[in-house]
């Protein structure tokens, strides 16, 4: 009996050492079976911040079963695995195995997850966005079809969006730790975030999250990454503080713009913007609201044109004849971009409904964007 209790507590001891090496594993395991997949390569990606970055591949057999080890993050981290197109989008955290079992036909939708605390939400935010995507792509094809106008089609757009974030938001501001809430923060459709960054609502969403990444992950560049996001939209709006901005001293630029005037010359943001204050509008002629705004803009530019005050109007028109008419008969500068609502430099100011106006200082830094036309003039007088 005495020889035993030195192997039992030996037994004991090396149990225990195994139970601390599996909490501390440094690996993470993802595993399970794609039905009807039979020699299809599957491939484990990294997505990043900038990239995404390929892990490992694995060629499935009839069986359909495939696992992959990888190092263990640092900080919370986003993978997808996929088949041919399709993506399934997770995330790992403390997890150690993931385990996924699809079909090859709905990889990307009728998947089921197990092992991962926010990758079932994770889905569902998916889900959305995809159908998102969808609702707009139909909604493009009426637009090119002419079937509905430029007002309308940005009107219904808008109604899809707000679909979207209405499921998004119940994580956000229920469990803004979580990576289901930064997943759906920064999905996007059309190239376009389905949060604005410069939308006082959307903002706050953003600051949520950023605050508490900030709070229990201060070293993950995703934390630093949306912080700064979080910085840029609070200092633009000039809303409530959420986070310490003097942590902070970055100051944001506006985003370059060049494109041709009536007369075909091709005119930059930046030349206009040189010691001036500069009002940027997006803006499409062939609606409802443009007269009532063009009459806003008029009377701010005879009252400060002389002190400093510029305007760049950029039309986002499908009917050049149209906007060139309209145009002509306008003192400030006045652009056009052909590729019309699907204007690339819309998206760079994340513009997702008409009018859309911004503020440039003296100093070319974008310091407001201007939601209500009755306070445009007040809001240039503030930057003047």
């Amino acid at each position: 009996m005495k020889n035993k209790v030195p192997c039992l507590l030996a037994a004991v001891c090396s149990l225990g050492m195994m139970m601390m090496a599996c909490k501390q594993s440094p690996e993470f395991v993802v595993t399970g079976i794609v039905a009807g997949a039979d020699g299809q390569t599957i491939y484990l990606e990294n997505v990043g911040l900038a990239s995404v970055v390929l892990l490992d591949s694995f060629k499935l057999n009839a069986s359909g079963k495939f696992t992959f080890k990888e190092a263990r993050p640092d900080y919370p981290d986003f993978y997808h695995l996929r088949l041919n197109h399709q993506l399934i989008n997770f995330a790992v955290d403390s997890t150690e195995t993931v385990s996924i079992i699809a079909d090859a036909g709905t990889f990307a939708t009728s998947y089921t997850v197990e092992g991962s605390t926010w990758s079932t939400a994770i889905k569902e935010i998916t889900l959305a966005q995809l159908d998102a995507n969808q609702a707009i792509k139909r909604l493009r094809k009426e637009y090119e079809a002419g079937i509905i106008s430029d007002t309308l089609y940005q009107q219904q757009v808008m109604t899809v969006i707000n679909m979207y974030k209405e499921i998004a938001l119940k994580y956000i501001y229920s469990q803004p730790m979580s990576t289901v809430s930064y997943f759906a923060l920064f999905q996007q459709v059309d190239g376009l975030l389905f949060f604005d960054l410069y939308d006082k609502s959307d903002s706050r969403a953003y600051g949520a999250v950023a605050t508490s990444y900030n709070h229990f992950y201060p070293e993950s560049p995703r934390a630093k990454h949306l912080y700064n996001l979080a910085l840029q939209s609070l200092k633009v709006l000039r809303s409530e503080r959420m986070i310490d901005l003097d942590k902070i001293a970055t100051e944001v630029n506006y985003l370059d713009v060049e494109l041709p005037d009536l007369t075909g010359e091709k005119i930059k943001l930046s030349d206009v913007a040189k010691e001036k204050v500069v009002i940027l509008n997006f803006t499409v002629y062939q609606s409802e609201w443009s007269a009532v705004l063009n009459t806003t803009l008029s009377r701010i530019y005879s009252n400060h044109h002389a002190k400093g005050v510029e305007i760049f109007q950029m039309s986002l028109d499908g009917d050049l004849h149209l906007w060139k008419n309209i145009a002509s008969d306008l003192p400030w500068i006045c652009v056009h971009d052909p590729q019309s609502v699907y204007s690339q430099a819309a998206a760079l100011y994340n513009v997702k409904q008409l009018p859309a106006i911004f503020i440039l200082n003296r100093k070319g830094i974008l310091v407001k964007r201007v939601d209500d036309m009755n306070h445009l003039e007040k809001e240039v007088e503030s930057v003047l």
